[in-house]
């Protein structure tokens, strides 16, 4: 079993920038993939960015140049840094944990992007 835990998420200005969190605990190492979503009120949840184990990174062409995953192994969390926000940046963001045996989800960090 994998538990994820997001943090950083808040009402941040257009144009700033918040960097999200997500902690991870468990059977760590069974982990190959690592993603972040977001779902905005009234829409499916979307893809944001990922990285792998071996550290190949991927994102949503609406975010490409903006925002950044990466990971700190040691700490067991991976990161998004989001900057130049926009108003449709708004959602609830998600991570996500894959491994060969299930999907993990967090609970979810608001990010609200208004001036």
């Amino acid at each position: 079993q994998v538990q994820l835990v997001e943090s950083g998420g808040g009402l941040v200005q257009p144009g700033g920038s918040l960097r999200l969190s997500c902690a991870a605990s468990g059977t760590i190492f069974t982990i190959y993939g690592w993603g972040w979503y977001r779902q905005a009120p009234g829409k499916q949840r979307e893809l944001v960015a990922t990285i792998t184990s071996d550290g190949s990174t991927s994102y949503a062409d609406s975010v490409k140049g903006r925002f950044t995953i990466s990971r700190d192994n040691a700490k067991n969390t991976v990161y998004l840094q989001m900057n130049s926000l926009k108003p449709e940046d708004t959602a609830v963001y998600y991570c996500n944990a894959r491994t060969l045996a299930s999907n993990y989800w967090g609970q979810g960090t608001q990010v609200t992007v208004s001036s």
